[in-house]
């Protein structure tokens, strides 16, 4: 396991520009639903390009725990081979430190017939509805029990019509790793298209899973009767991408972003843009040159502009702390909307004891107004985003800033601090 980071806390001394090459780590989104799905395959499955983060841990822990075989064969490699499952209930302990524990939910039902998984924990942002999976289980024709653990249990599952009453990416993922060992035609509207369901979607493919409209909101899953073993490489975190653009862009360094998938950036890219960063496309790369004046660009008419987080395609809900950090920093006035998560902007009080200039309307919409001069100060990380909001704030600050809690940003950001200081951060590590 990672070391634990919940006694430890970060120590930044900021106003340092950043510079250099960094390589994006593996997709957190993407690897956990593509671990989960190798219990849809008795064969062994290697996976490349995995990210060293906790979430990543409690995964293989779990995958352990029902009786696969799980090995680290390299600094990013893991061999995952599920040929008998012992037990089809999830340790509760596990579920209880992570979100994603609800994505064994669908393999086991395909393949034993049977799941019985405790609430999961994870990042506390708001309201996350788990009615879009137990609704779609329902569809394929699986009983649900919701109560001290949600109970499902199929002697067979059916293919179906499945609508979603929101795009869930996580609900989307496990009815379609369900749907892919059901004979049969299913089909999800309104799924989900992120890329990491794109690349979960494309891992099933190479086991010999038979989807279509992958990249769209209509997905066609026609079941097979069984998945073969394989190897995968796990895509680039565009959610990394965008932080390491923030960072470099609040610090006035010259960072270059290596191992990027560009098509991934197609609503990040423009919505930075609108905060005045520039950044240069380059095979496989994304560079952020130095010396940028960021200035907050007025809609058309001078109006005062909005940025709004929503499903793929749009800008994505992760990326709204960071895009909030970088308007601190930016000349003029933003309202920043963020639709999908009640609490994912209740960190911003601690910025505003750094000196920024933040209204909170309410929980879903904060105005900022910039440039504000930050000045180091002590907070703790609340959820993984919001901590890399911090990390920014911290580095571009005057003085010291103190993070703790830092197991929060430990679960989504792969050895962020060894990262940093390979890149001129003064950041350490240190006991709480």
């Amino acid at each position: 396991m990672v070391a634990d980071a919940l006694a430890e806390s970060f120590v930044i001394e900021g106003g340092r520009p950043l510079n250099g090459h960094v390589r994006a780590a593996g997709n957190k989104n993407g690897v956990l639903p593509i671990l989960a799905a190798c219990v849809l395959t008795s064969e062994a499955v290697t996976l490349h390009n995995v990210p060293r983060i906790r979430d990543v841990d409690t995964m293989l822990a779990l995958l352990a725990d029902i009786g696969g075989e799980v090995e680290w064969i390299g600094p990013n490699d893991v061999r995952v081979q599920v040929a008998d499952i012992r037990t089809t209930e999830l340790d509760r302990e596990l579920c209880s430190q992570m979100r994603a524990s609800f994505l064994l939910a669908g393999p086991l039902l395909v393949r034993a017939g049977s799941a019985v998984v405790a609430p999961p924990g994870g990042d506390i942002i708001g309201r996350r509805r788990l009615d879009p999976h137990i609704h779609g289980f329902s569809s394929l024709g699986a009983e649900v029990g919701a109560a001290d653990v949600y109970e499902m249990r199929a002697d067979r599952l059916r293919p179906a019509q499945v609508f979603l009453d929101e795009a869930s990416v996580m609900a989307t993922e496990n009815i379609v790793m369900a749907a892919a060992l059901i004979p049969g035609l299913t089909v999800i509207g309104n799924a989900a298209c992120e890329p990491h369901v794109q690349d979960l979607c494309r891992f099933l493919g190479s086991l010999g899973a038979r989807i279509e409209g992958i990249e769209s909101n209509v997905l066609r899953i026609e079941g097979v009767d069984s998945l073969k073993g394989g190897e995968w490489t796990i895509g680039p975190d565009h959610v990394e991408v965008a932080s390491f653009i923030g960072l470099a862009a609040v610090t006035g360094g010259d960072v270059t972003i290596d191992g990027v998938k560009t098509d991934d950036l197609i609503s990040i890219l423009p919505t930075f843009g609108r905060l005045g960063v520039r950044v240069e496309i380059g095979d496989g790369a994304v560079r952020v040159p130095p010396g940028q004046e960021l200035y907050i660009e007025d809609d058309i008419g001078g109006h005062i502009p909005k940025i709004e987080d929503g499903p793929w395609p749009a800008f994505p809900s992760d990326c709204t702390s960071i895009a909030l950090t970088v308007a601190t920093q930016a000349r003029g006035t933003v309202l920043l909307f963020e639709k999908m998560f009640e609490n994912r902007l209740f960190f911003t009080d601690k910025l505003v004891s750094m000196g920024a200039r933040i209204i909170l309307c309410d929980p879903h919409r904060a105005v900022v107004t910039g440039p504000s001069k930050l000045r180091g100060q002590r907070m703790e990380s609340p959820d993984i985003r919001a901590g890399m909001s911090m990390l920014l704030a911290g580095l571009c600050a005057e003085g010291e800033s103190t993070i703790g809690a830092i197991y929060q940003i430990d679960k989504g950001y792969e050895r962020i601090d060894e990262r940093l200081r390979a890149l001129g951060a003064r950041i350490e590590r240190v006991p709480a």
